[in-house]
This record gives C-alpha cells, structure tokens and sequence, in this order.
C-alpha cells in the first residue's frame, strides 16, 4: 500500500486538531503546526507536503502561504543569509542546488561552505562586502566548471538574522548558455582575428598553394574545436564562370567534394542556391529537401552559410550531421558570424595576392631600369664590333651575333620570370591588354639624356614593347643596321650630327621607318623640324613625355607605316 499523502494543518488557537482529525485519519498523514513560520518553513522545505489546511477566516495567513509556496516554485535558487554567508532560509531550487540539509539542525552553514566548488569570476569579487558597505545591490558571477555559470546576485532586506546581524537576500540564476554563447561570440571574434593574422612580410613570400593551405588549416581547426562541426566543406566562387571551386573538405564523400557545381539556384543543391542567393539554407531533414544533393556519408541534416565581403558572394561554408534537425537557429546565428571573418580572410588573402603581384611588378621594374642602361650599352659597343671585325670572317660575325641575341635576351628573360613566377594567382589586367597592336613592338630612341631613356624603357616596356635605347646619331645608325625597328623615337639635336642629317640617314637604311623627332620647347634654329617633315616625318613629340600622346603615336606611326618591317 502507497504511503498517505501528508495533510499540513495550521492550528489558529481555536480550533484543535483533535476537532478535525477523526474524519482525516483514514485518508492523510497529519502534521500540525501552529505559526506561519512553520508553515512557511515546511511548505518551502526540501520535502513539502501535499496539502495544507488553514482556517477558513484567516485570509492574509492564506495569502502569505500562498506567496511562500510560490517562491517555492521559482526556478532560481533564493536564499536569506547574513552578512556573514549564513543561510538563515532557503526555497525548494535552492535546497536542490546546494544540498542544504534537512529542516531540524540547528542552524544551517555558510552558502559557500555549501558550495565550496563554486568560485566566483567577477567582476564583483565580495558582493556580500560590497552590498554591506554601499546599501545597494551588488552582481557577480560564479562559475561550478567549464561550462556551468550562475548570476549571483545580492540585496539588502529590512530585518535582523537571529543573531543581529543584517539580512541579505540572495538569488542564484543559471546563465550557462549566456555565458557560453558570449564565450563563442569572443571566440569567434578571435578567431577571425586568427584568421586574418597574415604577416605581410612572411605570407608574401609565401606562393599561392602555401597560403591557401594556411588558411585551410585555420579554418579546420576553428570548425572543429569552436563550432564544434566534424564535417565542412568550403567553395569559392569563380566569379568569371561561376563555377563553385573546392577549397576545403572534411568529412565529405569523394564523389560529393568532386562533383561540379555552378552558384545556380537550380540543378547544384543547397551550395548552388546559397551561392547564387546569398542566403544561408536551414535542411532539417536531408531526405525530404528537393534541393539537397548528397555531401556527407549518411548526412540527416546540413548547413550552408555563403561568404559575402562587400555585397560580393566569395564562396559558401557548409557543415553536415548524421542527426535530423541537428543544427538550431543558435547554430545559424554563429556560422553565420563565423563566415564573416572567414570572407574577410579569404578577402585579406586576394589583396596579398594582389600586393605581390605588385611588388613582384614594381620589383622586376627597378631591375630593368637597373640593367636598361647597361644592356643598351652593350648592345651598342657589339654592334660597332660587328660592323668593325665581322666583315669577311663569318666565325667573328657568327660570335658577335650571338652577343646581340643574347644581351637582347636579359631584359625579356627579366620580364618573363616576373609572369611566371606566379602563374596561378589572380593578376590585374596588363596595360598592354588595353593596346594589343602594340605586344611584340621594337622601338628604338636616341637621346643624349639619361633621364628620357630610363622614361622611355619605363612607359614602352609596360606595353610590352621592346626597347633599345642610344645616346648618339651615329650609335642610332649602326643599331638600324644591325636590328629591324617598327619605330625610331630621337632627339632633333644628337651630339655628332644634325637632326635632319640623322633623318635621312635612317631612312636611306630603311626607307619606310616611321621616325619620329623629340623636342622641347626652345628655338630650333636649324629648322630641323620643318626639314624632317619635308622629308616625311608625321609626328613631332615634345619632352618630358605625356604618357597617352606618346603611345598614341606609337601606334599611329606604326599602324600608318607603308612598309613592313621584319624582325
């Protein structure tokens, strides 16, 4: 036979138990106290009883019974104590969270030799201190382990413990998931930190595949010890083709991490609409979406994020779960956090790229303006050579030829290993792109000025054009002799000759090279100018150059030309 249930019976003075206890008997367990302390203390008492009697005109004994059991019933542990930690009272969550004694000691013990695992973490590290020495209510928070946190929180009470000491009220609410979550927010925050934390002068001497599989190890590693997620797959969207290219997999099936996908709403799973829409997609049920295609082995549930940095969709991040409807809207909120950083990173990486990219440009730039001067020296010593010793003996000619080619060869050798250092990264547009007719084009300029010939090799090699470049009228005439030029850019007044005796010395080599004379602004007194343009020049330039006029007319001396001129 079950045991009764207990019947709490509050004695007025008037009316004895023994007036209501034979009809009781038989069906409840008896207990009668006789102040509203007791019942009180019974009602919020570790084992209180099923049922309480009170006299029927006792109404504000009734509504202070019924305001003690609903403390009773509050979630949070709620505790009387003194100022020296005492617990004086307890409710029933405090009694199950502390394992406070049964009723009948004499008195109970402090709250924290109760809880003596607990240890508080702030920011308020005595509250109890501080409530006694301001009169206000003071918070902190404590934490039982790793992943247990309460809000402790303490007020002044009117009143005296029974010793005379002041009362302080106390509430103990659990905050484990607030607290976790913040954790994971400052985590995640960190963790794009992390992410982005690319020292400039150690990843630019990094190649692209070593950068990618930097950023690929952090990524794994933060899915699995933040998120907490045992498969992820991460495309990046080529935004050329809109093919989704893989960039990490883990967890995922072969042929799934494989399989070809376009950021297309149709046709490419939930990656493909995700990509192409920018929003993140929730599958709860992996068996009953029409858009899931299959990632993980046995996967019941997934979630895609995509990357987004600037409006500009860089790719998605996916995760996948053997459970159905294993991931929350909590989960979504920190994916989505997660991917900021990672599109940030992604981003952080693509303007390294970029930056070395320039630098390597900028760099082989300084090496051929270094070496320009040299090589157009030598080139101009070897061609007086060839004219001077290689006529008659072929062996001499064969040899010096061979210099030609080869110190011709430098500055092209120079240009092409800066291409192909990094063939697979992203480069801007060359300048040359934009003035196709001008690939391939040799150019030849005569000037005294240093200056004018390193700003001829600096602007023309830009456009991947050839440049030669020589001081004098008579080095001009041996380098046409040796070389075919598509066009001569020269001083009007070379040291050794006159402007307009250099024209027509270059045009009876080759009657149909464009030539074009450079002046500045000075008087030119022996009319070369209007002698050349009798002769056919077309176009006169003017120092210092004005980069658009001058490659424009490159390429209208070129394109108007009447002979063609072989290399």
């Amino acid at each position: 036979m079950s045991e009764q249930p207990e019947l709490l019976i509050l004695s007025d003075g008037e009316s004895p138990m023994s007036s209501v206890a034979p009809g009781l008997f038989s069906h409840y367990r008896l207990t009668e106290v006789n102040s509203v302390a007791e019942a009180i203390s019974r009602l919020t008492g570790p084992n209180p009883p099923e049922y309480c009697l009170v006299p029927g005109h006792s109404n504000s004994i009734t509504e202070t019974i019924d305001c003690a059991s609903l403390l009773a019933q509050l979630p949070d542990a709620v505790l009387k104590i003194d100022q020296y930690e005492q617990i004086v009272w307890a409710n029933r969550a405090a009694h199950r969270l502390l394992n406070i004694p049964v009723n009948g000691e004499v008195s109970l013990p402090k709250l924290f030799d109760l809880w003596s695992q607990a240890q508080i973490v702030g920011p308020d590290f005595c509250p109890v201190n501080s409530v006694m020495a301001t009169g206000k209510q003071a918070k902190t928070t404590v934490r039982l382990d790793e992943k247990s946190f309460f809000e402790f929180t303490v007020t002044p009470i009117p009143g005296n413990s029974p010793s005379g000491g002041k009362l302080l009220l106390a509430t103990l609410r659990e905050t484990s998931d607030e607290v976790l979550q913040q954790q994971k927010l400052d985590a995640v925050h960190q963790a794009g930190l992390d992410l982005g934390d690319l020292d400039r002068e150690d990843v630019l001497d990094l190649s692209t595949h070593e950068r990618v599989e930097l950023l690929k190890s952090k990524l794994l590693y933060y899915t699995q010890e933040l998120l907490e997620f045992d498969t992820v797959e991460i495309r990046i969207v080529d935004q050329e083709t809109g093919h989704l290219k893989p960039l990490l997999d883990f967890g995922m099936d072969p042929t799934a991490a494989t399989r070809e996908l376009l950021a297309s709403p149709q046709g490419n799973g939930v990656t493909g609409f995700v990509a192409s829409t920018g929003k993140s997609y929730l599958c709860e049920d992996t068996t009953n979406d029409p858009l899931y295609l299959p990632g993980a082995a046995g996967a019941k549930s997934s979630l895609t994020v995509p990357l987004i940095r600037h409006d500009l969709i860089l790719g998605t991040f996916n995760v996948e779960s053997p459970q159905p409807g294993a991931f929350t809207a909590t989960d979504l909120r920190f994916v989505e956090l997660f991917c900021r950083e990672v599109a940030i990173a992604l981003n952080t990486l693509e303007l390294l790229e970029v930056e070395k990219e320039t630098s390597i440009a900028a760099s082989t730039k300084r090496m051929l303006c270094e070496v320009a001067d040299p090589v157009d020296e030598i080139l101009s010593d070897t061609c007086w050579m060839f004219e001077r010793f290689s006529a008659g003996d072929s062996e001499t000619s064969d040899r010096i030829r061979r210099i030609l080619n080869h110190t011709q060869d430098i500055r092209k050798l120079i240009r092409d290993n800066s291409v192909n250092c990094n063939a697979e990264s992203v480069r801007s547009p060359k300048l040359g792109n934009a003035h196709p007719h001008l690939i391939g084009k040799r150019v030849l300029v005569v000037d005294m000025d240093v200056e004018v010939r390193k700003s001829a090799h600096e602007i023309m090699e830009q456009y991947d054009m050839t440049v030669d470049a020589v001081r004098t009228a008579d080095e001009a005439l041996r380098m046409v002799r040796t070389f075919a030029y598509h066009v001569v850019i020269a001083d009007k007044s070379p040291p050794d000759m006159k402007g307009s005796e250099m024209f027509r010395s270059l045009r009876e080599i080759h009657e149909h090279l464009p030539i074009m004379l450079m002046t500045g602004f000075g008087y030119d007194g022996e009319h070369t100018l209007v002698k050349c343009r009798e002769m056919g020049m077309r176009k006169t330039l003017y120092k210092p150059f004005i980069v658009d006029q001058l490659i424009k007319s490159i390429e209208d001396a070129i394109s108007n030309s009447t002979g063609s001129v072989t290399l």
